[in-house]
């Protein structure tokens, strides 16, 4: 059936901001500056203000962003760095790539982001080393040395917990952002609302293009209140050169195309109008889906302020709805339908079926629904509609043969 609704909607935004994406090409291409320059460094002063963070370091993917601010960080090969599984593979690939070994906290049943307790309990239960001081991994008997959170779906995970607990066990934390530009925290152990990127040693945000603020390609960063990490990055980004044809490491081809950047830093301007608007369609779904049972909507901590990339609800037979609203023409998704411990990449750690309940619970469940700026209360009542005649029928259909 044609769409009705999409998933996702990238064209629009895209026409309306037509003549001044257009503009960003014509001057790359009149002055050819496709590498580096003003159109990088601009975006950085702006997203690091933006993010409320002491700097920005613009690479050429998410995934760069988290690799090089491992490396830039310090982290070393084998060392355990602990995370999540419901999560793009990003955030575990990068831990591998810069030599540590990932291991998986299991998440909170209402914000899918890191359940604290469940880390706070893992750590307690893991030996200490009397040289360093450091705990050892119960996988490996290696040193832990940090975490990474993820904030999933637009919403930050318990900062304030997790920065209690990494100062107490001797952590680093960097935040995967890669979901949440421009999300809110509220801290109390600053008193004030922080925002992502701003909190961790550093963190890494994604700019693919489906991303509330996307490029139009592959794009990243890392912001950092650590002008040493931010240093570092910037030498790695560029094959580890901290001036041309010096080479003080062995780096990387991670530079933020000039254009990118200028296309980026078009975007960035609207970017709290968006998120704005992901917020209505976000609270129009709350109201619209609160009295349709057999639906587990998504939780905003009252410390929190979601930006909404994903509207992720939990449903029984996931599969069977998702194939009915494709069949009235709306667009859904899931993510993420394998969690990263059972992943075949990742046998060699050992995890199996039942280690992580929560985040296997999920996986089955989860259904992302139509969710961007600009999307109309009419096409959501559409959504709305079909999705409970779903629901529904499934919920009848079960009866029946019971």
């Amino acid at each position: 059936m044609k769409t009705i609704v999409p998933f996702l909607d990238l064209v629009t935004p895209h026409l309306e901001l037509e003549e001044e994406l257009v503009q960003v090409f014509r001057k790359s291409l009149h002055t050819a500056g496709f590498i580096g320059g003003g159109p990088v460094r601009s975006f950085e002063e702006h997203f690091s203000a933006y993010c409320e963070a002491a700097d920005c370091v613009g690479v050429a993917s998410g995934t760069d962003a988290l690799l090089l601010a491992f490396l830039a960080g310090g982290i070393r090969p084998g060392e355990t760095m602990l995370t999540v599984a419901n999560t793009f593979i990003a955030t575990a690939e990068a831990i591998t790539q810069a030599g540590a070994v990932p291991e998986f906290i299991d998440i909170e049943e209402r914000t899918c982001t890191m359940d604290v307790e469940k880390l706070r309990s893992y750590l307690e239960n893991c030996a200490l080393d009397p040289v360093t001081g450091k705990r050892r991994s119960q996988r490996t008997g290696n040193p832990i040395t940090a975490v990474v959170p993820v904030h999933l779906y637009g919403q930050m995970a318990e900062m304030d917990a997790i920065m209690e607990i990494a100062e107490e066990f001797g952590l680093q934390v960097y935040e995967d952002a890669c979901q949440a530009h421009g999300a809110k925290y509220f801290s109390q152990r600053e008193g004030r609302w922080l925002s992502a990127g701003s909190i961790g040693r550093a963190a890494a945000f994604s700019f693919y293009p489906g991303k509330n603020l996307g490029a139009c390609g592959e794009a990243g960063a890392v912001t950092t209140n650590d002008p040493e990490i931010a240093r570092k990055v910037r030498v790695l980004r560029d094959h580890g050169q901290p001036r041309k044809y010096f080479h003080e490491a062995i780096g990387y081809n991670g530079r933020l195309d000039a254009i990118q950047a200028g296309f980026l830093d078009v975007k960035l301007k609207y970017l709290p109008r968006w998120t704005d608007q992901r917020r209505a369609v976000a609270r129009a779904y709350d109201r619209m889906l609160s009295d349709v049972d057999g639906i587990v909507l998504p939780h905003e901590r009252e410390n929190s302020q979601a930006v909404y990339h994903l509207y992720v609800i939990r449903v029984e037979d996931r599969d069977a709805i998702q194939a009915k609203l494709t069949e009235r023409g709306i667009g859904t998704g899931i993510h993420y339908p394998v969690p990263l411990h059972l992943q075949p990449a990742y046998d060699f750690l050992g995890y199996r079926e039942g280690d992580l309940p929560v985040t296997e619970e999920l996986a089955n469940t989860a259904l992302s629904l139509p969710m961007y700026p600009g999307l109309s209360l009419e096409d959501q009542e559409y959504v709305i509609e079909a999705l409970s005649s779903a629901v529904g029928e499934l919920t009848l259909a079960i009866g029946e043969t019971r």
